[in-house]
């Protein structure tokens, strides 16, 4: 079974809690390496979103110039 890719913004949100928890401290070793990764994945996410967007608008101006 494939994990459903979140939204934008819940990618976002996720991450933003994330780094609070990895800022705050407080967790094992093994918490953070596993936030972390969490982490990079969003991160990872949340550009794909971006660099869709900008396709997209891309795109869009191309045909509107033409």
């Amino acid at each position: 079974m494939t994990e459903e890719k979140p939204s934008y913004e819940a990618a976002r949100e996720e991450l933003i809690e994330v780094v609070q928890r990895l800022e705050a401290g407080g967790t094992t070793l093994e918490e953070s390496l596993a936030l972390w990764e969490r982490g990079e994945k969003l991160a990872t996410i949340c550009q794909e979103w971006l660099d869709g967007a900008r396709k997209r608008l891309d795109e869009v101006i191309q045909q509107s110039e033409q």
